[in-house]
């Protein structure tokens, strides 16, 4: 138990040190900027895996997706809500929005891959120093609404895939709705739900490092 606790303390005290060194991240062994590309990669892989499976995102308390205002939602007009109002259509809606989310997110996924290879990190040591989701902040101002985008045509198909009698329903019933507004709407609220499933998943690691069994992340995050 002395020689692993002794380790564990030298292994902090290197990092503590490199981490305080002007560009510390070009030092072998312990990367700053490859530790931030560690956690955001294990964050997301997490992330996904469990928004990914069936009704992941409905199942999810931080994930699952509200049905549009114009879909009768929370801010709904007086119109919209007579005829979409009810429970057991807003039951179906609820859950037509968030299967189309999963449809979304297959798209989102390689995009994010990709995204944090290929990150630019101007200050890794204060993204590691930060907040319990910094590293996810900076992944989405990187991304920006691109994220959404990209997912639009698998939300549009996962809308009209698993119930399209009461998507059919809602365009027949409420004539001012679009079904492109209502594609994009869904689309922008499962982007704003992957980075936040990507940013819990983030705090979590950041907050019991050891349990990635992952050397670098261990060494660099344990000490925040």
């Amino acid at each position: 138990m002395q020689n692993i606790d002794r380790r564990k303390f030298l292994v902090a005290g290197a990092a503590a040190t490199i981490l305080s060194l002007p560009g510390c991240s070009s030092l072998p062994g312990f990367s700053p900027t490859e530790a931030i590309k560690r956690l955001l990669t294990l964050s997301s892989q997490n992330a996904f895996a469990e928004l990914m499976q069936p009704n992941g995102f409905f199942d999810s308390q931080i994930a699952r997706i509200s049905v549009p205002d114009r879909l009768g939602g929370a801010r709904a007009t007086s119109i919209a809500t007579a005829v979409l109002g009810s429970k057991p259509i807003q039951k179906r809606l609820l859950k037509q929005v968030n299967r189309a989310a999963e449809t979304g997110a297959e798209l989102a996924a390689p995009m994010i891959a990709d995204a944090i290879r290929g990150m630019s990190i101007a200050d890794a040591a204060a993204i590691i120093k930060g907040g319990d989701r910094a590293a996810t902040s900076l992944l989405q101002s990187q991304l920006g609404t691109s994220l959404a985008t990209q997912m639009l045509p698998g939300v549009s198909k996962g809308l009209n895939l698993f119930d399209n009698e009461i998507i059919n329903l809602v365009l027949s019933q409420v004539s001012n709705i679009n079904f492109t507004d209502i594609s994009a709407d869904v689309a922008d609220k499962v982007s704003d739900a992957i980075y936040r499933s990507i940013g819990a998943q983030e705090a979590r690691i950041r907050a019991n490092p050891q349990a990635t069994n992952d050397p670098l992340l261990i060494a660099i995050f344990g000490l925040t």
